[in-house]
């Protein structure tokens, strides 16, 4: 059916229509860091029936299986996303909670290095930057 089925049977999980759903959702460009109440106003707009509380269930257990990264992002909700690819940091929107993903080998070297000149093996890290987008930019120069 997709690629989802293989990956929640190798993960232990039942083959269900919320899972797929939810991760097809994830995995389209109106769904990337989505908070299950996103993913509900979506399935909504797709005439889908699946209630808010089977969303959460199906995000943490898939969450706890490695097919989802959850991102508890400063001042907002959680949002999720498929745990797959490279490694990547994320810069938000203050005002409308627009995530965006970006990689830097720069800023990667550095904080290797700067692990290195304190004597830590790096094993893990995220960076987070917040900030005004375009749109809100532009709103804000208009008032």
């Amino acid at each position: 059916m997709t690629e989802y089925t293989s990956k929640l049977k190798q993960a232990g999980l039942k083959v269900t229509l919320p899972r797929l759903k939810i991760l097809e959702i994830l995995s389209q460009g109106e769904g990337q860091h989505a908070s299950a109440e996103d993913i509900y106003k979506i399935l909504l707009t797709h005439d889908e029936d699946i209630g808010v509380a089977t969303i959460y269930r199906v995000l943490t257990q898939c969450e706890q299986a490695g097919l989802v990264k959850r991102h508890q992002f400063e001042g907002g909700r959680a949002v999720f996303e498929i745990a797959e690819g490279d490694h990547h940091d994320h810069i938000i929107c203050v005002r409308c909670g627009l995530v965006q993903e970006f990689n830097d080998e720069t800023i990667e070297n550095r904080q290797r290095e700067i692990a290195e000149k304190a004597g830590f093996k790096m094993a893990e890290h995220n960076m987070t930057l917040y900030g005004l987008c375009k749109q809100c930019q532009t709103k804000s120069e208009r008032k």
